[in-house]
């Protein structure tokens, strides 16, 4: 198998920050999403998964990536990205991708617009 780790950085509530290292590719995809959906699952329906570690990601990776955030969204939750390699975030773009998952420069930045979002739903 090729290297892919995901480590869970931060949980609080029903928010999780993971970081993934390595490939994400047919042999990998299967480990990231079912990863991702046991955060789901265990309360956490908003996620921020930091792919500043991210080496490669292929068809299958971004395939990942979009059951997670459709399964994010049936948990009235989110996916957000940070530290998005710039291949990769290019590719996001051209296939408008980034629209469903919003990508931001630093997790924190994404932390805070999640804040942000929580707040405005709040009121």
């Amino acid at each position: 198998m090729t290297d892919f780790c995901l480590t869970t950085q931060h949980t609080d509530g029903d928010l999780a920050v993971a970081n993934i290292a390595g490939e994400i590719d047919h042999a990998t995809a299967p480990h990231l999403r079912a990863q991702a959906l046991a955060l789901i699952e265990q309360g956490h329906r908003h996620l921020i998964l930091d792919l500043q570690a991210v080496t490669y990601c292929d068809s299958s990776g971004f395939n990942a990536l979009v059951g997670i955030s459709r399964c994010a969204e049936i948990a009235n939750g989110s996916l957000a990205l940070s530290t998005v390699p710039g291949r990769i975030q290019r590719l996001l773009e051209l296939t408008g991708l980034d629209v469903l998952m919003p990508a931001y420069p630093t997790t924190a930045d994404a932390r805070t617009a999640h804040t942000s979002s929580q707040d405005t739903a709040n009121t």
